[in-house]
């Protein structure tokens, strides 16, 4: 698995207690939708229930959607400068994803909306059941061979992608159909003016 600059997963980074008390106010307290989504030109539901919390400039639009933000719930607020300490710059916005079993999941997709940058950093939170994560590169390599990497992504761990990643690398997170319990995923991000 690469190392800096493309992605980095410290496992233990936020305590078992502390992580137990943020998903369950989190799972509770925020105002949780599900999304519309254009794919391929046809709109669609998301495959899991979302939140998009920021300051108040921090919209995002994506798969054609225009996303206001919910303020910051107090909750979040030490979680945001602590994860912005963690990637050495501060964060304005969060998208909150829960997913409730394992047939709720996330598509290939890269984080490279212009309003995010060209190089941009997502700070990723993993809160609840441990759900596997995969990147897989964009281009193959020299011998052709498609590049793939498969992360566990556990209760309270952290991982960050920076650099190159979103330019280099797709990343999904796919449904399973082992038992598996409800997972909220918070990714920081900076939006920029565009």
């Amino acid at each position: 698995m690469p190392a800096a600059p493309h992605w980095i997963i410290e496992r233990d980074w936020m305590p078992a207690d502390v992580a137990n008390a943020l998903a369950e106010t989190l799972r509770d307290g925020l105002p949780w939708t599900r999304h519309r989504l254009r794919i391929f030109g046809r709109e669609v539901d998301a495959p899991r229930l979302s939140c998009w919390i920021g300051d108040p400039d921090a919209a995002y639009r994506y798969s054609g959607t225009r996303f206001a933000p919910h303020p910051w719930p107090a909750a979040l607020l030490p979680v945001r400068e602590a994860v912005s300490a963690a990637a050495g710059g501060a964060f304005n916005s969060v998208l909150a994803n829960l997913y409730r079993d394992g047939r709720d999941a996330m598509g290939w997709h890269s984080d490279d909306e212009p309003e995010l940058g060209p190089r941009p950093v997502i700070a990723s939170l993993s809160l609840g059941a441990t759900r596997r994560f995969v990147l897989k590169a964009r281009q193959p390599d020299a011998e052709g061979v498609i590049e793939r990497h498969v992360i566990e992504l556990p209760h309270g761990s952290l991982l960050m992608m920076r650099g190159d990643c979103q330019a280099r690398y797709r990343h999904a997170l796919p449904r399973t159909a082992k038992p598996v319990g409800p997972r909220i995923n918070l990714t920081f991000r900076r939006i920029l003016p565009v």
